[in-house]
């Protein structure tokens, strides 16, 4: 079992910044890959950027150059950096981690980034 706590979200103008923190906790060593995704009112779950064991990144391609995600393995801990901030980044922002010895996907509870225009 792992358990995921996001924190961090909030209320911020356009062009502002936000950093998401996800704490992990459990059986962290079973965990493959780690990282965010967020859901708008009316639209899909997406990813935004994920982390692998190795260091490996990848981001969704409307977030690239503005989100850097980092993670601090001494703490669990999986961080997203959100610069350059617009409208249409508002979305409940979920922690999700990938992991193996059986499969299983795990969530976090989501946080709010609103941002206004």
């Amino acid at each position: 079992q792992v358990q995921l706590v996001e924190s961090g979200g909030g209320l911020v103008q356009a062009g502002g910044s936000l950093r998401l923190s996800c704490a992990a906790s459990g059986s962290t060593f079973s965990i493959n890959d780690i990282g965010w995704y967020r859901q708008a009112p009316g639209k899909q779950r997406e990813l935004v950027a994920v982390i692998s064991n190795d260091g490996s990144t990848n981001y969704a391609d409307s977030v690239k150059g503005r989100f850097t995600i980092s993670k601090d393995n001494v703490n669990n801990t999986v961080y997203l950096q959100m610069n350059s901030l617009k409208p249409e980044d508002t979305a409940v922002y979920y922690c999700n981690a990938f992991a193996s010895g059986p499969e299983y996907d795990y969530w976090g509870q989501g946080t709010q980034v609103t941002v206004s225009s």
